[in-house]
């Protein structure tokens, strides 16, 4: 038997069975899920860094984008709220598109 204790999508225990074998789940309460949906987006930014080739890092995003949404439905915030929110940081700070690496800053 193997044991995973880590958070998984919300058809894995049907394509478990689907593949003749049985799963043990339990549902999350927000506290520990909170917790599992942090160590899940840890997994997935690892397996996005160590990606080999372009299908897979455009999976690991996608995965984090799950998660994301996850996480803000936790919290109670919507997509559009926090859309706002993200483009209000771009209008205020701006975006990542010019590619500019800090170098040091002098006082």
């Amino acid at each position: 038997m193997l044991v995973y204790e880590k958070l998984v999508r919300d058809k894995i225990p049907e394509i478990i069975k689907a593949n003749g074998q049985k799963g043990f789940f339990r549902i999350l309460e927000d506290e520990e899920y909170q917790i599992k949906l942090n160590e899940k987006m840890k997994e997935e930014l690892i397996e996005y860094l160590t990606s080999n080739s372009e299908r897979e890092a455009v999976q690991e995003l996608a995965d984090m984008s799950e998660i994301i949404d996850a996480i803000l439905e936790l919290k109670g915030v919507s997509k559009e709220k926090f859309c706002a929110f993200k483009q209000k940081r771009k209008e205020d700070r701006g975006g990542f598109q010019k590619r500019l690496l800090l170098e040091k800053v002098e006082k």
